[in-house]
């Protein structure tokens, strides 16, 4: 397994790859990684020679200081576990002067609107510092196709938005969620739940499939109002955000129109760690 810090380090590896036709994949993380990270590195190389694992905390898209400081970082364990799926993983981690070329600072987006969605009401800027640092990784990479977890939906299809406004000759591929034995979805910052917490969290799946399965008999003010009351009896709980909306622009209905396909998002805190997830409705 190869490891880059460097952009110039990084293409001298990647350019005799391509010059022989070699497909890349590029799965970009920030680290502390898990089962879900993995499973999009498998998907990846079933589709491609070799794969770049980029692992870089992102700054530019962190709205509090604080978030982004006790953001886990578990680099000699990432590199362990991506060893065991194969050697032929090329790793990209650099440091953020060397990504942004000492000019640490996002690029303003506007991706069609969706950026003020959801996340984007409650992260200020989260989405320029996610456009920003996917461009400059893809121009580092220059990957044929690159995986993402649609635990993130709304970034994965800012990411679609975005190599469209950009031009960048990548092709985006959606991967399902991963989830953890009580329905948990994996993610990195699972790890800063204590076990109480952690367990506690499964409520969150399980609302998520309780709205699936009610969708077609009630109505999207009732689920709201349904999830909103779950929330209010448990007290390891702050609910961010519940919305039910258009899979494709991401807005919100006040009713169910004919011919949409819905999902259902959650935002919310336990213990001070701000977990999401999602689920398709229909």
């Amino acid at each position: 397994m190869k490891i880059h810090n460097s952009k110039a380090s990084l293409k001298s590896t990647l350019l005799p790859l391509k010059n022989n036709n070699k497909s890349i994949g590029f799965v970009p993380t920030m680290g502390a990684l898990h089962k879900g990270h993995l499973s999009l590195v498998k998907q990846a190389f079933k589709e491609n020679d070799w794969v770049v694992v980029s692992i870089f905390v992102n700054p530019t898209q962190f709205d509090d200081p604080a978030d982004l400081k006790k953001y886990p970082k578990t680099l000699d364990n990432d590199l362990l576990l991506l060893n065991s799926v194969s050697e032929k993983i090329i790793v990209f981690s650099p440091e953020a002067s060397e990504l942004y070329h000492q000019n640490i600072s996002s690029k303003k987006y506007h991706f069609s609107g969706i950026e003020k969605e959801m996340e984007g009401k409650h992260r200020t800027g989260h989405f320029d510092g996610v456009g920003t640092v996917l461009n400059l990784l893809f121009d580092a990479v220059t990957p044929d196709k690159a995986y993402f977890g649609e635990k993130d939906f709304q970034q994965l299809q800012i990411v679609k938005e975005l190599v469209i406004l950009d031009h960048i000759p990548v092709k985006i591929v959606g991967c399902p969620i991963i989830r953890e034995k009580n329905g948990l979805a994996m993610s990195s910052r699972n790890k800063q739940l204590s076990q109480k917490e952690f367990s506690e969290a499964a409520l969150i799946c399980k609302l998520l499939t309780t709205v699936k399965e009610k969708f077609h008999n009630l109505s999207i003010a009732k689920l709201n109002q349904l999830v909103e009351e779950e929330f209010k009896k448990n007290d390891f709980f702050t609910l961010e955000y519940f919305e039910i909306a258009n899979s494709a622009t991401l807005k919100t209905h006040p009713n169910k129109l004919k011919n949409v396909k819905y999902r259902a998002f959650i935002a919310c805190f336990i213990g001070g760690v701000r977990l999401i997830d999602n689920i398709a409705l229909n």
